[in-house]
């Protein structure tokens, strides 16, 4: 697959190939699916906590005497179905973790780069830098681009002045190529590669 090669003030510099084994799959919706839950499972802090009728700190005396009362049997008052009681079953603080083989996770991020390739939402650019860290100039920029929702994927590091005015733009994420995610990629409109990232994806799969 050829692209243009461009700039983000508009202009054509050249094309890039981007290779089939890694923007030419047939994106499948269920390794999507499965690489998107574990991450947003492996995000989760797990640290929702309630307290069970043996964290409750209530008198373990017998409520009244078990017969004669015309009132249910009841032995304590820690118990869930008393106000102030322990909670039933609640959450406790866990992992949500859970594995994902590490050719899978290569193989969803290959399918996302397929599924931005196949819309025709993926744009190669020579470099993301900036002069000055100014928003109102990369706004406009990204104006010639039509990049409304985009993630951006820079080289090993991204650029100091780039990255400020980056983020005070709504729907624009920018990472490096080590950060790169199909979350990520799947969450915003257009993907914005860099030369050096194309070229870091391509060794990276090799």
């Amino acid at each position: 697959m050829k692209l243009d090669l461009q700039s983000f003030g508009g202009d054509a510099s050249g094309s890039v190939e981007l290779k089939d084994e890694i923007y030419g799959l047939e994106p499948r919706a269920d390794i999507l699916a499965r690489m998107v839950r574990w991450q947003l499972a492996k995000r989760r802090a797990g640290t929702h906590k309630v307290k069970n009728r043996a964290e409750i700190h209530r008198t373990g005396k017998k409520m009244y005497k078990q017969k004669g009362t015309g009132n249910a049997r009841h032995g304590s008052a820690r118990v869930a179905q008393f106000r102030g009681g322990g909670r039933a079953f609640g959450p406790v603080v866990r992992s949500h973790e859970h594995d994902l083989p590490k050719k899978v996770r290569a193989l969803a991020l290959r399918h996302a780069l397929s599924t931005k390739a196949k819309s025709q939402t993926i744009i190669v650019v020579d470099d993301a830098t900036l002069a000055e860290p100014k928003t109102a100039a990369l706004k406009e920029q990204f104006g010639k681009l039509g990049l409304a929702s985009a993630l951006i994927i820079s080289g090993a590091e991204v650029d100091t002045n780039f990255g400020l005015a980056a983020r005070n733009l709504p729907n624009i994420d920018v990472l490096p190529v080590q950060g790169i995610n199909v979350y990520d990629i799947l969450r915003r409109d257009t993907l914005v590669l860099t030369k050096a990232a194309v070229d870091a994806l391509e060794a990276r799969f090799a």
